[in-house]
C-alpha cells in the first residue's frame, strides 16, 4: 500500500462546510465595525483661550486657566440679570450747512406787489413778413362736395365784405349758405381779436379742399348693392383790408 498523504489546508475547509459560514458570518461583522468606526465623528481639539491683554513687543500670551475663565462667566451672567435701563436718545442737533430760511412777511410782500393793476397789453393784428394783416376762418367736415363748393366760391373771390354778403344771399346753391356763415366768422375774428373794421376788409383768398367721403350702400336688383358716396369738404377763407394792399 502506498503511503497516505498528509490534508492540505484547502481540502479542509471545503470538507466542513458550517465552518466556513461562520468564517464568512465573523468577516462580515469585522467590516461592518471597522466602516462604522471610520465614519464615526472625530472628536474636535479643545482651543485654549488667552486673554485679551496688550501684547508687549516680543512677549507672548499667557493661556487662561480653568478658575479665571468660571470667574468671567459669573460676572457676565450677573451682568445680564441686571434690568438695562433705556438709553435717553440726545436731542438732534441741526445741521451746520442747513440754516433755516427767514420767512418772509405778508405785509412786506404785499408792499413789493404795484400800486395800480398794470392792463393786458392789446393784441396786435398779425403782421406778415411780406405787407397787411390776414385774418383767417375755417370749417371742416362740411356735408357737401369740394366741386360744388368751388361754384360758389369762385365768385366772392376777391370781392369786399359787402359785395361777397350780397353774392352769397342771392345764390341758388344750398353751399351758399355754409359759405356766408364762414364769411361772418371771419369778420368777427379780424373785429374781435385784431380791432379792424369789418366792411373795410375784402377777401384775399377763399379755397375748398376734399375732405372724408362717407360710404353707405342701397339695395338693387337681384340681391345688389350700390356704394353711395357722401362727400365732406373743409373751406377756408382769408380776409385783408382794402387799403393794405401793396
Amino acid at each position: 500500500m502506498s503511503p497516505r498523504r498528509p490534508a492540505t489546508p484547502d481540502q479542509g475547509k471545503a470538507g466542513d462546510p458550517a465552518k466556513d459560514q461562520v468564517e464568512a458570518t465573523d468577516a462580515k461583522q469585522a467590516a461592518a465595525t471597522e466602516a462604522a468606526a471610520e465614519e464615526a465623528p472625530k472628536p474636535k481639539p479643545k482651543r485654549v483661550r488667552r486673554k485679551a491683554t496688550p501684547k508687549a513687543a516680543g512677549t507672548a500670551a499667557e493661556p487662561v486657566t480653568e478658575g479665571e475663565r468660571s470667574e468671567a462667566k459669573d460676572v457676565a451672567e450677573a451682568a445680564l440679570d441686571q434690568p438695562v435701563a433705556p438709553a435717553e436718545e440726545a436731542p438732534a442737533e441741526p445741521d451746520a450747512e442747513e440754516k433755516p430760511k427767514p420767512r418772509r412777511s405778508r405785509r412786506k410782500a404785499e408792499a413789493d406787489l404795484p400800486a395800480e393793476p398794470v392792463a393786458a397789453p392789446k393784441r396786435a393784428a398779425s403782421v406778415t413778413a411780406d405787407g397787411p394783416p390776414m385774418v383767417r376762418a375755417h370749417a371742416k367736415y362740411v356735408r357737401t362736395s369740394a366741386r360744388k363748393a368751388r361754384l360758389v366760391c369762385d365768385h366772392i373771390r376777391g370781392k369786399s365784405v359787402p359785395d361777397a354778403r350780397a353774392i352769397l344771399a342771392h345764390a341758388s346753391r344750398d353751399v351758399a349758405r355754409d359759405w356766408s356763415k364762414l364769411l361772418e366768422s371771419a369778420v368777427a375774428n379780424a373785429e374781435h381779436n385784431h380791432e379792424l373794421i369789418g366792411d373795410e376788409l375784402r377777401i384775399h383768398a377763399v379755397k375748398a379742399d376734399e375732405g372724408p367721403t362717407l360710404k353707405r350702400f342701397r339695395p338693387r336688383a337681384m340681391g345688389r348693392a350700390t356704394k353711395i358716396r357722401k362727400r365732406t369738404s373743409h373751406l377756408s377763407i382769408t380776409l385783408t383790408p382794402k387799403d393794405g394792399d401793396r
